[in-house]
């Protein structure tokens, strides 16, 4: 073994087996660390660093890693001649390596000035979007898919920081449901209460259901009128267009923009009323819906689905949808199977009929019989089918995770 791999394993080592990681995410932060002797080992997330060449050369740095930092080449070099470690942007790439918070629609959609689908195409969302295609969505480059798997690697750490804390209830439903639906209206009265009740509401951030939930939280500072004021004004379809696909309307996302410049949501309203979508680019053709505080975008749709699942354990509300909700289902079932969240948490049928294949609907199966059978053995008293939204948030309001601990 020659020099360089031997002290590459032992900076790894070091690195790996460090009992203490401080986090650092703000310029005041930094300065105090690197007052510091020794510096501690630390993530140095997404900070512009070019004034601090000087001040980098005399120190240590083992253990540390710079994560999507700006740096000028001498203090790479000191940092790196210091022993820590540097993880890049890509030039080549229009995401980052590393973010240090979650998205908000004005950065996801930053060059999307309100107009229609074509306008769409100018935004950021778009275009890593597109880049994303372009590199392919799994037989891409080894390097394209380090970044993006650190760029969720990043996404997941900043998501674990917001929820800290918070009491997490997920609704997963279709991307096909259309505004004018009357789930549409149940599950963004049902998302307004209990986001004013305290509960952090998340789904999988697209179309339908899921824009659904984060409209009822983003309407909690105001009157119930005035949210089903907006839902039907936004309902307005086009002249012909095509049933169960309003995503892919020419306007669906012009007149979502229209309802939050008519209703507008201030600072103190999203830091109280938070909300977090969670979608993924692995179905980018879809514009994410525009109406979360926070949006956790992916790029692997497997590590999406889990985090969704495993961050809900206050409960996950399932509307109408069809094979990805279903999926949702039995996905949600193992986690609460095997306690892998560290207690069983309330699944909720939020539809008799469709849940029972009753309703006419082509994607209306008989999924409660079977779900009831297999949450016997662990926790079939978590268990609920209604059509009725205060019922559903009374059972999350009783819910008491302490006493369902695996």
């Amino acid at each position: 073994m020659g020099r360089i791999e031997r002290d590459f394993l032992h900076h790894l080592t070091y690195q790996l087996g460090s009992p203490m990681m401080l986090e650092i995410q703000t310029l005041e932060t930094f300065d105090s660390w690197l007052k510091s002797e020794p510096c501690t080992p630390a993530a140095i997330q997404a900070l512009d660093l070019r004034a601090y060449k000087s001040k980098l050369k005399a120190k240590k740095f083992h253990g540390s890693i710079f994560l999507s930092c700006k740096l000028c080449r001498a203090s790479a070099h000191a940092i790196v001649k210091g022993g820590g470690m540097i993880v890049p942007d890509s030039p080549k790439l229009t995401f980052p390596t590393h973010r240090r918070t979650l998205y908000s629609p004005e950065t996801l959609f930053r060059g999307y000035k309100g107009g229609n689908a074509q306008d769409y195409k100018n935004s950021y969302d778009y275009q890593v979007y597109a880049e994303y295609l372009g590199h392919g969505k799994r037989d891409t480059a080894l390097d394209v898919g380090l970044f993006r798997y650190l760029h969720d690697h990043s996404i997941t750490d900043a998501l674990y920081e917001l929820i800290k804390g918070r009491k997490v209830v997920a609704v997963m439903g279709g991307h096909g449901m259309e505004r004018a639906d009357v789930f549409y209206t149940k599950i963004a009265k049902l998302s307004r209460r209990l986001t004013q009740a305290g509960f952090l509401m998340v789904s999988g951030g697209g179309p339908g259901a899921m824009e659904a939930t984060h409209f009822g939280a983003y309407f909690a500072s105001r009157p119930e009128a005035e949210m089903l004021e907006a839902i039907a004004l936004m309902g307005q379809r086009p002249k012909g267009a095509e049933a169960g696909k309003e995503y892919a309307d020419t306007d669906w996302l012009q007149r979502a923009w229209k309802i939050r410049e008519a209703y507008p949501q201030s600072d103190a309203d999203k830091e109280k009323y938070t909300s977090i979508g969670i979608p993924t680019w692995f179905y980018g053709h879809e514009p994410p819906a525009p109406f979360p505080t926070h949006i956790a975008k992916y790029f692997a749709n497997s590590i999406r689905e889990d985090e969704l699942l495993m961050i809900a354990r206050h409960g996950v509300i399932f509307a109408p949808g069809s094979a990805g909700t279903r999926q949702e289902i039995f996905q949600d079932a193992a986690q609460n199977h095997y306690g892998t969240a560290g207690n069983y948490s309330p699944m909720i049928m939020f539809g008799k009929d469709y849940w029972t294949g009753k309703d006419p609907h082509p994607y209306s199966y008989p999924v409660w019989p079977l779900l009831e059978a297999a949450a016997a053995e662990h926790y079939k008293d978590l268990l609920a089918i209604t059509d009725d939204e205060a019922e559903i948030e009374a059972l999350i309001k009783r819910y008491d995770p302490e006493a369902h601990r695996v």
